[in-house]
């Protein structure tokens, strides 16, 4: 037993200390407040400087030093959109799009549109700090996987202080952030510079460094996310505005996609509401909310139980509007019963909120409800089905979003899609969800234990 809880109480040891001795110099104005108040709160934060740093308090320290005046000197709390040049925005030479086949999500880095000029160097860090700080915010815990897009650039595309830069907003500054760094198709007269960039990695990333032609970038990503110059089959195409790293699209319905959100959105909306009763068991089962109380149920629709497999929840997400479970992950596996899984969301404040629910793979799942309302005090259960053959993947990711809605605001469909083209994007709460493909993992243990 003893033996067992070492390792635990070394690595408390260790977590304490760095949250103690980085308390002592909150009396400073070194740091922005903020940072401070957030690794003290957040233990991930603070075990992932001390993994990063293979359990070195000093060396942690130090890194967290570095990472904390960076942020400061770069405003990272602050940074919006519009502090950045809308000139960077529309070159498409830094975007987030897509995922790798281990389900992290691709930042690119097209480097035949850089060039080095010196009055713009502030710009352009700041410009990657933008992203980065973004996706943090967003899928906090998840890891990029960065690739460098080399095709037709040539010697004055490369700006070595600005690839050092990157790297160090890797090796220091996001800690554990960097799942791998992809160089494509890189022209063999840049080859010297690239090996002074592996100098700069350090024992902790130079691993996650690959090299890939365009016949070898599909052992990390598939074509559906690879444009077409690589062998790929996707047919995004950067534009301007708006950001294009929202790959999350309205689900289809159970007859078929929805074309327009606006109008059909709508339609699925009173078709979903239909079915709520006939979807779950009476111990589950949402009354009808006054607003929908023309809308009837078939004969034919009444007692069904709930879909065999739709299991409850474990772990829950509290938000001031909703309590969202389960809290990070839905899980899917092969067998049938396994193909479905339920969202529980609690309506915590004093209006109705309303919500919907996006998708990165519409054409896979099946959601419903996929928009609608939840009444103050209240619960709604949504049910999320694979559909037809289609296997859950790692790259798939799921978005609920709500707003709370005005006292006396009338639910209907129609009203619905009139508060979502309205509501200010400030007032909308986001939960994102990645996937678990259970069988995947299955097979993944099996494995080990056979070795």
């Amino acid at each position: 037993m003893a033996g067992s809880l070492a390792p635990v109480m070394y690595w408390a040891f260790h977590v304490s200390n760095v949250g103690f001795l980085l308390f002592s110099l909150t009396e400073s104005d070194k740091y922005d407040s903020r940072d401070v108040d957030r690794l003290q709160k957040d233990d991930a934060l603070v075990e992932a400087y001390l993994t990063w740093r293979l359990y070195s308090v000093d060396d942690a320290l130090k890194m967290i030093d570095d990472s904390f005046l960076w942020r400061k000197e770069f405003g990272l709390n602050d940074l919006t959109e519009s502090s950045i040049p809308k000139w960077m925005f529309e070159t498409g030479a830094v975007f987030l799009h897509g995922y790798d086949k281990e389900g992290n999500k691709l930042f690119w880095f097209k480097v035949k549109l850089h060039t080095k000029d010196a009055k713009t160097s502030m710009d352009k860090k700041k410009y990657v700090a933008f992203w980065l700080e973004r996706y943090a915010k967003r899928e906090p815990g998840m890891p990029l996987t960065v690739v460098f897009d080399m095709a037709d650039s040539g010697i004055s595309n490369i700006d070595m202080d600005f690839v050092k830069y990157v790297i160090n907003c890797f090796k220091v500054y996001y800690p554990k952030f960097l799942s791998k760094m992809i160089i494509v198709d890189m022209p063999w007269i840049l080859n010297a510079a690239w090996k002074i960039v592996r100098t700069w990695l350090g024992p902790e990333a130079i691993s996650k460094l690959k090299f890939a032609s365009k016949n070898e970038i599909q052992t990390f990503i598939g074509p559906e996310y690879l444009p077409p110059h690589m062998g790929g089959t996707d047919p995004f195409k950067y534009s301007y505005p708006p950001l294009p790293d929202d790959d999350f699209q309205t689900p289809m319905c159970e007859n078929g996609p929805i074309v327009s959100e606006d109008d059909n959105e709508s339609k699925d909306f009173e078709s979903d509401s239909k079915e709520l009763e006939s979807s779950f068991s009476s111990e589950v089962a949402i009354e009808p909310k006054k607003s929908l109380s023309s809308l009837k149920l078939d004969d034919n629709d009444k007692g069904d139980s709930r879909p065999k497999g739709a299991r409850k929840p474990l772990t829950t997400f509290k938000a001031p509007l909703l309590h969202v479970s389960p809290a990070e992950e839905l899980s899917f596996g092969s067998k049938e019963s396994d193909r479905k899984c339920l969202i529980i969301l609690d309506n915590v404040s004093k209006n109705q909120v309303a919500f919907k629910v996006r998708t990165t793979a519409p054409e896979k799942y099946r959601v419903k409800p996929s928009n609608s309302c939840c009444e103050p005090g209240a619960s709604v259960d949504i049910v999320v089905s694979l559909h037809g053959g289609y296997q859950a993947s790692l790259q798939d990711r799921f978005l609920v979003m709500a707003a709370e809605m005005e006292q006396n605001t009338d639910a209907g469909s129609p009203e619905l899609a009139h508060f979502w083209k309205d509501v200010p994007k400030t007032k909308i709460m986001e939960h994102r969800y990645i996937i678990i493909n259970a069988s995947s993992w299955m097979g993944i243990y099996t494995e080990c234990t056979k070795h």
